[in-house]
């Protein structure tokens, strides 16, 4: 293996095939028409999301079930944090303890469109089949919050979720995961970075859903593929 990142780089294809929408989405969005980013006034845009996604406006068949959803909010270094932590039905304990993994999921939203509420139907979901403890933080959003509040916030949870908060919960410290997606997902492999440049532990593991590993969006595929539906490179 190798950690050269010019030799790196050039495994990286350019191009791919397209693929078809799958008919779910294509659905889901002819039913939704408002629904976009960066195509209209960041308030507006923000309340459409939260209607779209929202817990609430999820039908209560659509509702996944899970163990119990705590409401707190921890005093960040920006304010308090509001967050919710989904706990599953049957846990995965560490063998031969109480103790159980956990997993902080960020939300994507272009670092300025999002709310745990939005995300918490899915990770609801991720929860109960990975049995894992789901810290869902609602993080300072962007142009009010500039760059790198959002991911100070995070680390905050971190730190927060190896000490205190995760002893009253009885988390492993070992087995912290980071998760994201989209925007997320970005801040999620931040993380990682900035952990390695500050000698801090790292997290057991990572899981990125479509995230945004580069900027600006100028490669060959994003320029093939900027045509919505839903969102567009800019």
């Amino acid at each position: 293996l190798t950690t050269n990142p010019t030799f790196i780089a050039s495994m990286i294809p350019k191009t791919t095939s397209k693929a078809s929408l799958d008919s779910e989405i294509r659905k889901f969005i002819s039913e939704n028409p408002t629904l976009s980013l960066g195509a209209r006034e960041l308030a507006q845009e923000r309340k459409v999301h939260t209607e779209v996604f929202g817990f609430a406006s999820h039908p209560r068949p659509l509702q996944a079930n899970i163990g119990k959803v705590e409401f707190l909010s921890i005093r960040g270094p920006y304010g308090t944090i509001p967050l919710r932590v989904l706990y599953p039905s049957k846990p995965a304990l560490k063998y031969n303890s109480d103790l159980v993994p956990a997993l902080i999921y960020i939300h994507g939203g272009g670092y300025s469109v999002g709310t745990a509420d939005d995300f918490e139907n899915g990770c609801r979901i991720l929860a109960e089949k990975a049995r894992v403890q789901v810290y869902l933080p609602d993080y300072r959003l962007a142009p009010e919050w500039a760059y790198p509040v959002q991911l100070n916030e995070y680390e905050f949870v971190l730190d927060w979720l190896r000490g205190e908060g995760g002893k009253e919960r009885a988390v492993d410290v070992d087995s912290i995961f980071g998760a994201g997606d989209s925007a997320g997902g970005n801040m999620s492999a931040s993380l990682c970075l900035r952990l390695k440049s500050k000698r801090k532990e790292p997290l057991a593991g990572l899981l990125l859903l479509y995230p945004e590993p580069r900027l600006p969006f100028d490669t060959p595929a994003a320029t093939d593929s900027n045509s919505g539906p839903y969102l567009e490179c800019k």
